[in-house]
């Protein structure tokens, strides 16, 4: 047993050392101060705890009751024991393949990043919430600011060309879907403009004339930097939803593909919802290579340890319909795929292989002994049944009251951690044993042995 933890931990330390593929500094971090802490549980079972055993005292009588709990009779893992049965194999076969396509199904529509307005650290009716909520609906302002630079020459902003292109993109901006309006020092120039013209609206407009447009931005310091290479048009947002912000960014990107030249060039972003956007874009790119790489690792430690890819094949496959149910959860839940959550994914998988490991080690060991498939999982549900069931329950109860949190992104981990603890316990003892059944011929040493 000892060495199945040494393995499964050296699994999940694996798993999340995956992370670091996610060019985002926040989720490195995670990816190695969770690498370290999984680690030490190396030090603490084998070393400490040892220790600390051998100073409790186990009395006699406690020694007959777990070898007289070992001899009973369960019937629990005896009607367990027949999903390794051959009736009840294609059953659980055929419903494993449906959970595979109704979740691949749903997960279609998973997004990326945050599906709610307001910020995303709240649910939608608190209190904060509501008020951005009001301001947004009322004000043409918003708390989401998409910023995007116009960088030209030393100097050369205030320049007419500069300028026009700066005012186009604001009006091509303000026609886009979720965006409420756009501030630069075009919109400070046209106001000056037009208040040394009698507040006349016909002078609301840019000037051709150098030495006007020079004065009309001297109000408007804030709105580029100290050599005037670099001006920022600030776009105020309803909302920093995925779908919003993926069509702003593909509306600038459009227009500048256009409209930028030697002279000038618009490049992207910051303000909070920029930045959103660039995470969104990594996330997008990173989040199918974090989960190839999260189960190249497993498969491969798997591999090096039992030796046999069908044994690989009953440990992973029910880890990969947790993975895609837990996707397609996501989706009917609205839950985006963002820093808060991405890294569930590899938790969910590096916790989902111990159960598969201890199940299957034992499992073999049995079928090694000359126990048919059943007998073979009867025996070892009668050792490692309790134990994988407990471990599940407890870490779905420890994770589950995050659901109540006030915090919606600690919720919405509750929610998934919760769903992926229990379903990889279920997954490990029900369709293990069937797969077993489907793939596997009993090995003794090196050889194959025809099932008694």
């Amino acid at each position: 047993m000892n060495g199945d933890r040494v393995q499964n931990v050296e699994i999940i330390s694996g798993q999340f050392l995956t992370l670091l593929v996610i060019d985002i500094q926040v989720i490195q971090d995670l990816a190695i101060t969770a690498s370290i802490g999984v680690a030490t549980i190396i030090l603490t079972n084998l070393v400490l705890l040892p220790v600390l055993m051998s100073f409790i005292t186990v009395s006699k009588r406690s020694v007959d009751h777990a070898r007289k709990s070992q001899q009973q009779e369960s019937r629990v893992w005896q009607v367990v024991a027949k999903l390794a049965s051959p009736k009840v194999m294609p059953v659980s076969i055929l419903i494993a393949l449906l959970g595979f396509a109704a979740g691949a199904y749903q997960a279609t529509d998973l997004k990326i990043g945050d599906l709610d307005p307001g910020a995303p650290e709240f649910h939608p009716d608190s209190r904060y919430n509501l008020d951005n909520l009001f301001i947004n609906s009322h004000y043409a302002t918003s708390a989401d600011l998409f910023i995007t630079y116009l960088e030209t020459q030393p100097e050369g902003c205030s320049r007419y060309p500069v300028m026009d292109a700066i005012d186009r993109y604001m009006w091509h901006m303000e026609n886009v879907p979720g965006v409420q309006s756009a501030l630069s020092l075009v919109t400070v120039s046209k106001q000056v403009i037009k208040g040394l013209n009698e507040g006349s609206l016909k002078w609301q407009s840019l000037s051709r004339n150098p030495y006007v447009l020079n004065n009309s931005v001297g109000n408007a310091a804030a709105l580029f930097n100290a050599d005037c290479s670099s001006a920022p048009i600030i776009l105020f947002l309803d909302d920093h939803k995925a779908e919003t912000l993926e069509r702003v960014v593909q509306a600038t990107q459009a227009f500048a593909a256009i409209n930028n030249t030697e002279e000038f060039q618009f490049v992207m972003a910051s303000g909070n919802a920029g930045v959103e956007a660039a995470i969104n874009e990594i996330i997008a790119q990173a989040q199918n290579k974090m989960l190839f790489w999260v189960y190249v690792v497993v498969s491969i430690l798997c591999l090096i340890t039992f030796r046999s890819v069908k044994a690989v094949l009953c440990i992973i496959i029910p880890l990969g319909l947790t993975s895609v149910l837990c996707q397609a959860l996501m989706s009917y839940l609205g839950i985006g795929v963002k820093v808060a959550t991405l890294p569930v994914i590899a938790l969910g998988v590096g916790i989902g292989v111990d159960y598969g490991i201890y199940i299957y080690s034992r499992l073999e060991s049995f079928m090694r002994q000359g126990m048919s498939l059943e007998e073979a999982y009867y025996a070892t549900l009668k050792i490692t049944g309790k134990a994988v069931t407990f471990t599940g329950v407890t870490l779905a109860i420890g994770v589950g009251t995050w659901i109540f949190s006030p915090l919606k992104f600690q919720a919405d981990m509750g929610i998934l951690l919760t769903f992926m603890f229990v379903w990889n316990m279920v997954g490990a003892i029900w369709l293990l044993p069937a797969l077993a059944r489907l793939l596997l011929v009993p090995r003794v040493g090196g050889g194959v042995l025809a099932e008694t």
